[in-house]
């Protein structure tokens, strides 16, 4: 290998409790030498790491020096949509020590309320030992998490959430401590606070156990589509059908799949028809016909037919591991935004240290109240914990990159995203993208009394023996109508103007206008009907027989069947658009005019579309291309997005941002409204993370919140703002396509 390779690796990091972590990881990460890139994502507790040929254990132990664990991510040898055992390990767990923190905890409260509700004597000695007993496990075993992480970043000072609440909750359960095994009589109108130190932990634990929950619900996409994958394939070996596990497919077997089963990975089909659902793959609705020669895809559904097929994916280079492998890339991606989020998290928990303290010195100077400056001082950095800054962008793009794959549409990032948020202007290319860029026959005007089936036999019938790109297309249009050929005779083909041939017992003349002039056939006013053809971007053949005209025939690349209806959902988003082809300027405006495109761009060679790009970026705007991803790479690269029109199995476009499975043209409004949408939710997040923290920070320093049960209270208002930030990314799940 070569050491200037860039490399990339996946870690699970475990410990990360807050966006401060993310920042004190990245740059543990980024400080080893040979690294070139390091990503934190808050949400998927996950680091990809680019780098120069370093070994996976020299990034855990960079991870495992700033305090937390990691081990390395092997994506490739996950088959299963199930979650890992370690993830199903870490939520019974959680859900097991806040079931025991939410009954000591109601114990607690209990037996504190007696003395003000039922006028029990709240400080017998008896019950202030019970009131510590209570309270001990819950400090020490339900929030042992909170203390382990608040050591480990002492140990490497620094300090993050876990710091925040391991101090609020053992500065309330020391001070009561002491009150609680002092001598009787020590101490005048004593207060505990047991009850709250313990009621905050438990109020964190749902919270974390709620966060659990719902981020579970952010990686639904990508374990539906590992959920596609087959267990089996039956191998056709020595006349015999066998079941093998589908690790022991090798390309080259011969695979049988009958109705109803699951394709097991890609291949071409060898024998049999049949119609094959492909939705989970590209998002397109309709089965699909397939015969001998086609494509099928691993994880789709065969409908009807059996079939036979030869493998020639395996592994991790089918479509679907390739797509499942983009998705999980998306997902752990950063945007930009975030970045922002994590700098400021980085300095964030000191900055709060520093008012919890100060709130703790005025109250006791000003208040006289060691209790008063307590118990402020730990609803300051309870209520202060910037988890839901992590939470905010993260969550969005996993639910977001995941639900455009549901509609066949792969997002490579978070950069992505928020750059096709932004787009003005997108260039679409005409052939094989606003056009099915397979030549069709579009119109048959016969004339001197034959009659169109006679025309496409005749035309046909030569084409027959022709090579030119149009012949096809006339070939195509008679099998589609059934029009019988007739047996041909000295075939002659002369390049740039047409052929000659006896059809049955009759010469013929097909080819160009000059073709007929030069042999002085006589057009008789067909050469108005031509040009109109030629004016809506149509190739005109010219037929005659025995030396006099017979009729035209019209061939064009026909536009896909939502091609104008796509172009109307972009202009009503705000979009302008433009056409980009390498057509004459006659051909181009014809197709735009068709489709409702005011701005073309003829006669541009693909090594110049480029160069168009450049030109509608320097008017300062974002600008998307749209194209079918081989001869349009480079534009796709230097456009601000680029969009792959994929055919279902052409996915990995390198130079292009997002790409369509399905080639359907409606996934490109639909993608730019999902990225609008997912940065609208992005930017929601991150202005409710920041205004919580603004806003309540100072209302706990000032002891407004003591009336309403203070650091309690500060505990729910935090879990809240976490879960909310989930909650609302999932309102992303909801987002339905635009009506094309």
């Amino acid at each position: 290998m070569n050491q200037t390779d860039t490399l990339e690796t996946t870690l699970a990091v475990k410990g990360m409790s807050c966006a401060a972590c993310v920042s004190r990881v990245e740059k543990a990460l980024s400080d080893v030498a040979g690294v070139d890139n390091a990503s934190v994502n808050f949400a998927t507790h996950q680091a990809t790491i680019q780098h120069t040929g370093l070994d996976a254990s020299a990034l855990e132990s960079a991870v495992q020096e700033a305090g937390y664990e990691a081990s390395e991510i092997d994506a490739s040898t996950d088959q299963t949509g199930s979650e890992p055992s370690e993830q199903i390990a870490e939520y019974r767990n959680l859900r097991y020590r806040f079931t025991a923190a939410a009954i000591l905890s109601a114990l607690l409260m209990g037996i504190g309320m007696t003395h003000t509700i039922w006028g029990v004597d709240f400080y017998p000695r008896t019950i202030p030992i019970l009131l510590f007993l209570l309270a001990t496990p819950v400090q020490f075993w339900c929030g042992w998490r909170f203390l382990k992480g608040a050591w480990a970043a002492t140990r490497h000072k620094t300090a993050d959430m876990n710091t925040l609440i391991a101090v609020g909750t053992l500065t309330a359960y020391s001070y009561s401590t002491v009150i609680a095994l002092a001598p009787h009589g020590l101490f005048q109108n004593p207060n505990l606070y047991f009850d709250t130190a313990a009621m905050i932990i438990t109020l964190v634990l749902l919270g974390r156990l709620l966060e659990t929950r719902a981020r579970r619900r952010t990686s639904d996409a990508v374990r539906k589509l590992l959920d596609l994958r087959p267990r089996t394939a039956r191998r056709v070996q020595n006349a015999e059908e066998i079941d093998v596990p589908i690790e022991d497919v090798q390309v080259g077997d011969l695979l049988r799949v009958r109705p109803g089963e699951q394709i097991p990975v890609d291949g071409t089909i060898h024998d049999g028809l049949s119609a094959v659902d492909e939705s989970m793959v590209t998002g397109e609705s309709i089965p699909i016909e397939k015969s001998t020669g086609d494509r099928v895809i691993g994880g789709t559904f065969n409908k009807t037919g059996s079939f036979t097929f030869t493998a020639t994916e395996v592994g991790a280079n089918t479509v679907l591991s390739r797509i499942v492998d983009l998705v999980r890339q998306a997902q752990g991606s950063k945007a930009p935004i975030q970045r922002l989020a994590d700098r400021i998290a980085g300095i964030f928990v000191p900055i709060v240290c520093g008012i919890a303290l100060l709130t703790f010195f005025l109250w006791w100077i000003f208040a006289q109240d060691l209790a008063t400056a307590m118990i402020n001082t730990v609803a300051v950095l309870i209520i202060a914990c910037p988890c839901a800054m992590g939470l905010a962008t993260p969550t969005a793009i996993m639910v977001g990159t995941g639900r455009g794959a549901q509609f066949g549409i792969l997002i490579k990032g978070g950069e992505v995203l928020e750059t096709a948020a932004r787009v003005q202007s997108i260039i679409l290319d005409k052939t094989g993208t606003l056009t099915t860029g397979t030549p069709a026959v579009t119109d048959i005007i016969p004339c001197n009394g034959f009659t169109e089936t006679e025309l496409l036999s005749l035309a046909a019938s030569a084409e027959k023996r022709s090579e030119h790109p149009l012949a096809e297309a006339v070939i195509r249009s008679a099998n589609d109508r059934n029009v019988p050929l007739q047996p041909v005779t000295d075939f002659q083909t002369h390049p740039g103007e047409g052929i000659t041939a006896t059809v049955g017992s009759q010469s013929l003349l097909l080819g160009n206008r000059q073709w007929m002039e030069k042999h002085t056939v006589a057009l008789n006013g067909q050469e108005t009907v031509a040009n109109q053809l030629a004016q809506e971007g149509k190739t005109v053949l010219y037929i005659a027989v025995e030396g006099q005209p017979a009729g035209l025939l019209g061939v064009a690349d026909t536009l896909k069947s939502n091609a104008t209806e796509m172009v109307s959902a972009l202009h009503n988003q705000g979009l302008e658009v433009a056409l980009v082809t390498g057509d004459n300027a006659q051909t181009a405006q014809a197709v735009a005019d068709q489709v409702g495109i005011h701005r073309v761009l003829s006669e541009v060679m693909p090594e110049d579309k480029a160069n168009q790009v450049l030109t509608l970026q320097s008017e300062h705007k974002t600008v998307a291309l749209g194209g079918d991803g081989i001869n349009d790479a480079p534009a796709l690269a230097r456009a601000d997005v680029g969009i792959a029109i994929g055919t279902g199995t052409d996915i990995a476009v390198e130079s292009a941002g997002i790409t369509l499975m399905s080639g359907d043209l409606s996934g490109i409004p639909t993608a730019f409204l999902l990225a609008r949408q997912t940065m609208r939710i992005i930017r929601q997040n991150l202005f409710w993370a920041f205004a919580y923290n603004t806003l309540l920070i100072p209302v706990a320093a000032l002891g407004l919140l003591n009336p309403l049960g203070g650091p309690m209270l500060a505990a729910a208002a935090m879990a809240f703002s976490s879960v909310s930030v989930i909650l609302n990314a999932l309102r992303l799940k909801r987002f339905t396509p635009p009506q094309i």
